[in-house]
């Protein structure tokens, strides 16, 4: 699937995975298959094996064919795989832009935007999802409609740590459970992913965009997803958790008339083109 860089260049991954994704979604085996892995003590097993020393030797093969800069990360002996998974950036790598006015990217990811409109439904990735399917709450589709809803969809290739958007007060988290599929976008086609995957999510009474929710959507393999923080105030930039082994999602929404989304962002989604950007980079400026 095709991504482009923020000045302009356009990538194409190596579609291997891709390729191996519709075969198990789209065969009678591969379902059968997918029936046994999403089972939950399934994702148990493989958490605990990616937590276990016998993970480790994944580690460096996994670095060289993904071409991952480790100079942007702190040195560590990693004991296994998934402390190399959560590992962290060093200090000043992805610098916070600290605008008051800039809406930022929570996480290093390929981000879509879509309208949210009067119907409170947007699609993602082939399916029509409303903001009630997704946070299973009523008063939130209306509060939503009209709005901006921002999807970051992470690959096994990317930083897993995550970030506020914004200074303000945030609510206690509320956990959504769910059946564990991929992220992704081939998976999409057979399972309406983000209606059954594991998620938690928290309102952010922001100092300049509004109410937003943000929202961690977990997948196949993940062991957890890390929140730290209970209600309370929170700052631009601060930590707010990490994704444990597997890719994962991140979605964002925005009321009405808060924010204006970067145009080439816009441009890309409008073509059907994931925007690739960094944590803590400007992706939208505040109205």
């Amino acid at each position: 699937m095709k991504y482009a860089l923020r000045d302009g260049n356009t990538i194409t991954p190596d579609d291997s995975q891709d390729k191996f994704l519709e075969k198990l979604y789209t065969t009678g085996f591969g379902l059968k298959l997918i029936g046994i892995l999403i089972q939950p003590i399934i994702s148990r097993i493989g958490g605990l094996f990616m937590k276990s020393p016998l993970s480790r030797f994944l580690i460096k093969p996994f670095i060289i064919n993904n071409l991952i800069d480790m100079n942007e990360y702190e040195d560590e002996d990693y004991g296994c795989y998934n402390d190399f998974f959560i590992r962290k950036i060093r200090q000043g790598a992805r610098p916070i832009d600290m605008n008051k006015s800039h809406l930022i990217s929570p996480c290093d990811s390929k981000l879509t935007v879509y309208d949210i409109d009067d119907r409170s439904i947007f699609p993602i990735k082939g399916h029509n999802y409303n903001v009630h399917s997704l946070l299973k709450d009523k008063k939130l589709m209306e509060k939503y409609r009209g709005g901006k809803a921002l999807v970051f969809r992470l690959t096994v290739d990317d930083y897993h740590r995550y970030s506020y958007i914004d200074t303000g007060i945030k609510t206690r988290n509320r956990s959504i459970e769910g059946v564990y599929h991929t992220v992704n976008p081939v998976a999409a086609d057979t399972f309406p992913i983000y209606r059954e995957n594991n998620r938690e999510y928290t309102m952010i009474r922001t100092d300049n965009f509004g109410d937003v929710i943000q929202m961690e959507v977990g997948a196949l393999m993940v062991g957890r997803i890390k929140n730290y923080h209970f209600a309370g105030r929170v700052t631009r930039g601060e930590e707010k958790g990490y994704f444990e082994f597997g890719g994962s999602t991140i979605v964002v929404l925005l009321e009405k008339d808060k924010a204006v989304i970067d145009d080439d962002i816009v441009k890309n989604s409008e073509n059907d083109i994931e925007t690739r950007v960094l944590l803590g980079e400007k992706i939208g400026s505040s109205v």
